[in-house]
Order: structure tokens, then sequence, then C-alpha cells
């Protein structure tokens, strides 16, 4: 079996990028008929929330393209520690959903989310490590 990292990690996140937008999706659905959608708690101006939104699915689609064309190992490192990072947003993002209780679909594609990341850190592991 070739071990083909790009290839892998790119595939692992669009799964992610798409399993997250699904996850946006999902929360406004009730929109659809005729319910009502959860309100946030944030108070003002939410340029700060939206910019954040910009930026948390901005990082995995620019991995994607430099996993295409940087292998080097400082990339790699560097790749690896922020799939880390993005694993413990998702844990914190599912603790949270837990905690408001969130619909059980939410919970189980947070859950998915999750093991996409922590299957996304292993593979960044081993193209870390390979040589």
């Amino acid at each position: 079996m070739l071990n083909n990292y790009p290839q892998k990690i790119t595939s692992l996140w669009i799964s992610f990028l798409l399993g997250t937008l699904f996850h946006t999706e999902l929360g406004l659905m009730p929109l659809f008929h005729n319910l009502k959608v959860e309100q946030s708690e944030v108070q003002g101006n939410l340029d700060a929330v939206f910019g954040f939104m910009l930026f948390f699915f901005t990082i995995p689609m620019l991995l994607i393209i430099f996993a295409s064309f940087i292998q080097n190992r400082n990339y790699r490192r560097w790749h690896f520690g922020l799939t880390i990072a993005y694993s413990l947003m998702n844990f914190g993002h599912l603790i949270a959903d837990i905690v408001v209780r969130s619909p059980w679909y939410q919970l189980i594609l947070m859950l998915l989310l999750f093991l996409i990341g922590l299957t996304l850190n292993l593979v960044s592991f081993q193209w870390l490590r390979s040589s």
C-alpha cells in the first residue's frame, strides 16, 4: 500500500470541511420547517465571530493546497501542530454541544468530525515521521 500522505491528508481535510459545513447547515434546517433556530448569546457586533469562522474554514483550505506543493519537514511539523489545534477545538465544541444539549444528530456529526480530526492527527504524524 502506498503511503501517499498528501492525498490522504487532502481527503481528510475535505471530509472535515464538508462535515463542518453540514454541521452549520443542520443548525439552520429548522428555518425550512418554520421552526425557531437557536439564537447566539453574543451581543452587539458579530464581526469577531464571523471573522473566527472565516479563519477556521480558510486554514484547512490553505493546508489542502500547501500539502500538494510543500512537503518539507518544517511544513509537516507545522501542519501536525495545526491538526492538533483543530482536534482540541473540535473536542471543546463537542463538549459544548453536549453541555447545551444539542440535538442527537448534531452530537453524532460532531463526534464524527472529532474522529476525522484524530485520524488526521495520526496521518499527519505518520507524514511527519516519514522520510
